[in-house]
């Protein structure tokens, strides 16, 4: 070996050395796996669970609730710093990451004054170990009785096993409204009450259930706010049988909230799409068709829970006769840019037009036939000679499995019923 080959050489074990060296202090920083800690919201601590997967070039990213997955639109590691964004729910998770900590904030993406504050979170690497107690048996089916700002008596309360995906759990509840349902929520017995959250990409919800010596439950919302405290202080849950012996109302069936002032009035709408071109029912596309026009904003978690179902009966009957319509009210700053809006109909590979409506306090001024509106979501289904057939108030999503598989076979049944029914007979024209 001469001197230059000895230095190439030299060289060349250096390169090597400083490659490998970065290599490990690459695989040591790594923050793959999951990590487990707490989101600071009211007062309260909300159990928050993260999967983050792939190297700092292609990092991927979720919000893990049992089995269901809020996956990142984004993510990034750069210089300790984490980013993760949710476009479809205008969204973020920012953190440091300082060994096995993740210290930061999630909360809105936006910059309206009106937005909600972002709140504290912690993270640690999970851990493999789970103490978890066993309460009393408190599965099935039970009613809240209510007095709600839109005219509920009562609320469903589902509670079921938690599944294996759940750890730290043994229960799994979701309570169901007439706008829609909570997101399953899961928790465990503390040895005084079952606690039941779940953090998503909407947002975190934390309840408490204590079963009482009467039989029944009492029910809190730990994060309401002081206008909420009014409706959620001390709910009752009892079960449905107990419910009807007392006379209490049961809960309101999704097609007797909202009405139409005329049934015999044809159903109309005029509002841009995201691109500003102006659609209208009276375009051709619509005629004699069936159609679902659904009311709902890229805000609305049920409407999130919707939106797939709508697009797989768009993509089913389409081609026999079905139109689908999204009615979307958005806040202010949304209908400057509708950012989120964008990505809710990217998310969900909506195919069917989604019109920008107005802002959410617009609601009864743009959709004038129908009475007692006030459920996110709420959908209409015209038949071929445009009336509305029924009404759909809310969405019972995929966390209430019972009342979601029942919703979509009522309405698939309806749509069914309706596009075999007679093209409307056009009157001449002389």
């Amino acid at each position: 070996m001469n001197a230059l080959t000895g230095r190439l050489f030299a060289v060349s074990v250096l390169a090597g050395f400083f490659l490998a060296s970065s290599s490990a202090f690459a695989a040591s920083s790594s923050i793959d796996g999951i990590w487990e800690g707490s989101a600071s919201v009211r007062g309260q601590e909300v159990p928050l669970r993260l999967q983050i997967s792939g190297p700092a070039t292609d990092l991927h990213a979720a919000l893990l609730n049992g089995a269901e997955q809020s996956v990142a639109s984004s993510a990034k590691l750069q210089d300790g710093k984490l980013l993760l964004n949710f476009n479809y729910f205008a969204r973020s998770l920012e953190a440091t990451v300082a060994g096995e900590q993740l210290t930061g904030t999630f909360g809105t993406t936006s910059a309206s004054p009106k937005a909600a504050p972002r709140v504290p979170v912690t993270l640690h690497r999970a851990s493999a170990v789970s103490n978890v107690s066993t309460g009393p048996d408190i599965h099935g089916d039970w009613e809240i009785a209510v007095s709600s700002s839109k005219g509920e008596s009562a609320w469903q309360l589902r509670i079921d096993p938690a599944t294996r995906d759940a750890a730290p759990a043994t229960i799994r509840a979701v309570i169901q409204r007439i706008d829609g349902d909570t997101g399953s929520l899961y928790g465990a017995w503390d040895g005084n009450q079952y606690k039941v959250s779940h953090f998503t990409a909407a947002g975190p919800a934390l309840y408490s259930i204590v079963p009482r010596e009467n039989g029944t439950l009492l029910v809190s919302n730990l994060l309401a706010t002081e206008t909420q405290k009014v409706q959620a202080r001390d709910l009752v849950a009892r079960r449905p049988a107990e419910a009807r012996k007392e006379n209490l109302a049961a809960p309101t069936e999704s097609t007797e909230q909202t009405r139409i002032k005329d049934p015999s009035a044809p159903f109309t709408f005029k509002f841009p799409d995201v691109t500003g071109k102006e659609v209208s029912s009276s375009d051709a596309r619509f005629r004699d068709k069936v159609v679902i026009v659904a009311i709902g904003g890229s805000w609305c978690p049920n409407c999130h829970d919707e939106a797939p179902f709508l697009e797989s009966l768009y993509k089913q009957f389409h081609g026999k006769g079905l139109e689908v319509v999204n009615l979307s009210f958005e806040e202010e700053d949304q209908l400057q840019n509708p950012t989120r809006l964008r990505a809710f109909i990217q998310r969900y590979g909506i195919t069917y037009p989604v019109l920008i409506a107005g802002t959410p306090d617009q609601l009864t001024e743009k959709i004038t036939q129908a009475d007692h509106l006030n459920c996110w979501p709420t959908s209409f289904i015209l038949g071929r000679d445009g009336r509305v057939r029924e009404v759909h108030a809310g969405f019972a999503g995929p966390a209430n499995p019972p009342a979601h598989q029942a919703l979509e076979h009522e309405v698939t049944a309806l749509v069914e019923k309706l596009l075999a029914e007679p093209r409307p007979v056009q009157k001449a024209s002389f």
